[in-house]
């Protein structure tokens, strides 16, 4: 059985020890969601609802397979058997004001067309029974859904204001299942969009990763510049750039990475690191976006450049998303970069070790050889291993020869 089959076949499971022990249970949200959309989508995960409270969801499994990581909202985690991935359980409820903009205040357990109406989306408000496949849709979902419209279940305003994420929520859905956005709630939209900050900035930067990730991307950022949102979350990159910013994103395979996304997004940006500090970004993500940014001119003349100048870009870890920025950037009506096309066919020709060969020296060497780390020994050692790419020397006797008249030079210039 493969993962995709096992992570179900254990929601299943779920869902059938509730009803055994007499609670009503149904798989919620998105998994109901792509499971209706019927084009080869297979949900992630499964959420389940039912009207059992934690306690009761702790007394159907047990306390060794049970873990409350909200039991005031009535969320539960139920742990599989061996390496299976724990599935979360909520009871049905209502929720109170969000003074916060984030987190109810309180919640009330509910029944479940009550619990339907809490939700974010119409799309995501539905219900099945994979005991019996009867889907539960108590907002319109399964209309919207087939109409391809993301709609705010309800008022917008309320939903929105209930919860300021949202509203990269709807984009982000708008844009990755292909469908519209309902005016309404685009309008809400609209009119919050100064409100995101008072989201953490490591949920906001984590819809900007799945979104950047998307082959959507485009489409998305489009949406974001369209509510405002684009500007709330990064005033940093310049209006002007708004155009040609959703135009690059749009060249991007669909398969690059996030982190490439947002480098094309903040290509024109002064500060690109400190937006990622801001957005409390990883420091390997931090790294990788400001890399890709800072060697986006290092490709310019591919063709005709030194071996030494050039491998180093290509043997790095981030390169094929340098090239699919640059190409990105650099694309002509559809034609790709020259640079990039040239870089791309070198790349069927030369191996891993021969853009970044074991060197031929070390700085052991240069101390066994009688200097003394300075000024000067960084100096050597980066003038011997551009020789080394340049196929100048080819072998450590050569490199050393190298070294003595390299130093001899700058002996006789003090």
């Amino acid at each position: 059985m493969g993962q995709a089959e096992d992570r179900r076949a254990f929601a299943v499971e779920v869902v059938e020890a509730l009803v055994a022990a007499g609670y009503e249970a149904v798989w919620a949200g998105g998994c109901v969601r792509d499971l209706l959309l019927g084009d080869g989508q297979v949900p992630d995960d499964y959420d389940i609802a039912t009207e059992a409270t934690p306690r009761q969801v702790q007394e159907v499994f047990g306390r060794d397979r049970t873990f409350a990581v909200g039991a005031s909202f009535g969320v539960m985690l139920v742990h599989g058997r061996g390496q299976q991935q724990p599935i979360e359980v909520a009871t049905f409820r209502t929720e109170g004001a969000y003074a916060d903009g984030r987190h109810p205040d309180a919640v009330q357990f509910a029944t479940r067309q009550e619990d339907a109406r809490r939700r974010d989306f119409t799309i995501n408000g539905m219900f099945m029974d994979p005991l019996s496949g009867e889907v539960f849709d108590d907002v319109g979902g399964r209309q919207d859904l087939d109409h391809g419209v993301v709609r705010a279940i309800g008022d917008p305003e309320a939903r929105i204001a209930e919860d300021k994420l949202r509203m990269l929520r709807a984009i982000r859905f708008t844009a990755s299942l292909g469908f519209t956005l309902d005016p309404a709630t685009a309008g809400a939209i609209t009119s919050h969009a100064g409100e995101i900050q008072v989201v953490s900035a490591e949920r906001i930067a984590e819809e900007w990763r799945r979104m950047l990730g998307h082959s959507s991307r485009g489409v998305a950022v489009g949406l974001a510049v369209e509510t405002g949102l684009l500007e709330s979350v990064f005033p940093e990159v310049p209006a002007g750039t708004y155009t040609d910013a959703v135009s690059r994103l749009n060249r991007l395979p669909g398969a690059a990475g996030a982190m490439v996304g947002l480098a094309v997004l903040l290509v024109d940006t002064e500060d690109p690191r400190g937006v990622c500090r801001r957005l409390k970004l990883s420091n390997r993500e931090s790294d990788e976006v400001s890399w890709l940014i800072g060697n986006r001119g290092r490709l310019a003349g591919a063709s005709g450049m030194r071996r030494s100048k050039l491998f180093p870009v290509l043997s790095h870890p981030s390169r094929d998303g340098l090239l699919e920025m640059v190409d990105a950037i650099g694309q002509d009506d559809g034609v790709p970069c020259p640079d990039v096309a040239w870089c791309r066919e070198l790349l069927k020709s030369v191996s891993g070790e021969d853009l970044d060969p074991p060197p031929l020296l070390t700085g052991d060497d240069l101390k066994a050889a009688g200097l003394s780390p300075g000024p000067l020994f960084k100096t050597l050692l980066q003038s011997i291993r551009d020789a080394q790419l340049d196929q100048d020397v080819g072998d450590r006797d050569q490199a050393l020869n190298l070294f003595h008249e390299i130093r001899g030079r700058h002996q006789d210039d003090e």
